[in-house]
């Protein structure tokens, strides 16, 4: 476990030794901001129309403020986790250190999974940073809790899924950009999918929106913690991982 930990954090430090963190940090707050900004705006317009029927306290401020902050947040990760997942890689080919890090004494699983951590910590940053708008919530209203903390575990296993499907087409490139458009591409897919299963048929639309990462965060936003959505996000990422491995050892035997 040493060994993953120490990779996780030299992949941290170089993400902030350059300027990918900053900028997928300060992006992913400034469109948060904005949209947290907008909502809020608009629901303290529903609240003052629903004056005469009770006030502020008559909507509730999880269902019409909270979950649709969230669910524009995960549209928001599209684009800025394809920034992060593209270097992990991609770079270590392009400036030969790969070949010094597949034959330090490390497996392949210790440095996926370091890897991956890496790339997780600087998401759940990411997602820390949004904490402080939430906060304001809590301290002039009250928002139930539960919605809250289960929107924040989805999102960050949606991320997850990214991150894996991330670090496993980074491992099949040397190229950064062909890498960020190719994981930026097959997220949009898995975003869309559940948009392709409602023109299908029955059985078809219930594999497909099976397969869609964002049918499995709503129940999340909504404060329900099913262990179905928990189950596809963990496989999700296991599997993406497992290829990852495979991926990196294909490249050991070819080194």
């Amino acid at each position: 476990m040493g060994n993953v930990i120490a990779i996780a954090q030299k992949e941290l430090k170089g993400y902030f030794a350059s300027p990918i963190a900053y900028v997928v940090i300060g992006f992913f707050a400034l469109m948060f901001g904005y949209f947290y900004y907008a909502l809020l705006v608009f629901f303290q317009q529903q609240s003052m129309q629903a004056g005469g029927f009770g006030g502020p306290e008559a909507l509730d401020v999880n269902q019409q403020l909270i979950r649709p902050v969230f669910l524009n947040a995960s549209v928001i990760v599209l684009f800025v986790l394809p920034m992060v997942t593209m270097r992990t890689y991609a770079e270590e080919k392009r400036s030969g250190t790969i070949e010094l890090l597949l034959t330090a004494p490390l497996t392949d699983v210790q440095i996926i999974l370091g890897k991956f951590f890496g790339a997780m910590a600087l998401y759940a940053a990411m997602l820390a940073v949004t904490v402080v708008h939430v906060a304001v919530l809590f301290l002039f209203g009250n928002p139930e809790w539960r919605p809250v903390v289960t929107g924040y575990l989805g999102l960050l296993l949606m991320g997850g899924c990214f991150v894996a499907t991330g670090l496993l087409i980074s491992s099949l490139t040397k190229n950064q950009i062909v890498a960020g458009m190719v994981t930026f591409a097959v997220f949009l897919m898995l975003w869309v999918i559940n948009w392709v299963a409602s023109f299908q048929g029955p059985t078809a639309q219930a594999v497909l929106n099976y397969l869609s990462v964002t049918e499995h965060l709503d129940d999340f936003t909504r404060g329900i913690l099913d262990t179905k959505h928990l189950v596809y996000y963990l496989s999700f990422i296991t599997f993406g991982l497992y290829l990852t491995v495979r991926a990196v050892d294909t490249e050991r035997w070819k080194g």
